[in-house]
């Protein structure tokens, strides 16, 4: 007998997304389900952000259905998603710049979460966080204005798991930090998919996103284009060649 697939976290239907009178989603079905890692690549300008951003609830003209842990969250504000577990890192970080890296911390913390059917959900502490993120631990006191980039993207994550999230919508976390820092928040990936974690992300580095990546949804001009595994997608050279590379 064939094991029931895994219900979906986030099911999304025919989102269509505005900035001003341009519209930049058409249409846009993808979901997520629980424990696995998702991808939606992209190259500049494809809708990747602009989606994670629809599917937070902090664009002004948008439609179509987000569901999640089954709820209809379409018509909810981005704290309202937040506080059922929906977190958001965004690509420019918004680290608060005057207050210390363990300050910044306390600002994410949200109080323990349970899934539907009563069991517990991943729990963050700051300790659990240092030893994800060893820099951090090192530099508890420092303010984040005087952090590195790569050190700024790392506090962003951490403060977002502070709110103990059920999916983590991650944008762009390989943009603009150095190799080392690339090859640190793949690990940090690995480590919380290990461990149960949720996550989409949108990416344009391909090497990185089959690093880490259950499947893939591709987006070209606001579509949706590809979607299958990260397998699949390898076996793809046409489609990565018409959507993916430079």
């Amino acid at each position: 007998m064939n094991a029931l697939p895994t219900p979906a976290l986030l099911e999304v239907n025919g989102l269509d997304a505005w900035y001003g009178a341009a519209q930049i989603l058409f249409g846009v079905n993808l979901n997520v389900r629980r424990g696995e890692v998702v991808a939606l690549m992209g190259r500049n300008g494809a809708g990747k952000s602009t989606t994670l951003k629809a599917l937070m609830g902090m664009l002004d003209r948008h439609r179509g259905q987000v569901r999640f842990l089954g709820q209809d969250v379409s018509q909810q504000v981005p704290f309202q998603r937040a506080r059922l577990g929906l977190g958001f890192v965004p690509e420019d970080r918004r680290v608060f710049t005057h207050l210390s890296v363990a300050e910044n911390l306390e600002v994410g913390r949200q109080p323990e979460r349970r899934w539907p059917d009563g069991s517990a959900a991943l729990n963050w502490t700051p300790p659990a966080l240092y030893e994800l993120f060893p820099n951090l631990g090192a530099m508890q006191g420092r303010p984040g204005g005087q952090m590195s980039g790569g050190e700024q993207q790392m506090l962003t994550v951490a403060r977002t798991l502070m709110g103990n999230p059920f999916l983590i919508l991650l944008d762009e976390p390989s943009e603009g930090v150095a190799p080392v820092i690339v090859e640190q928040m793949a690990q940090m990936i690995l480590q919380l998919k290990a461990r149960g974690a949720s996550i989409l992300l949108s990416e344009q580095n391909v090497h990185f996103a089959e690093w880490v990546s259950d499947r893939a949804y591709v987006l070209e001009k606001g579509q949706i284009r590809f979607e299958g595994s990260m397998a699949e997608l390898a076996a793809d050279e046409a489609v990565r060649r018409a959507y993916l590379t430079l």
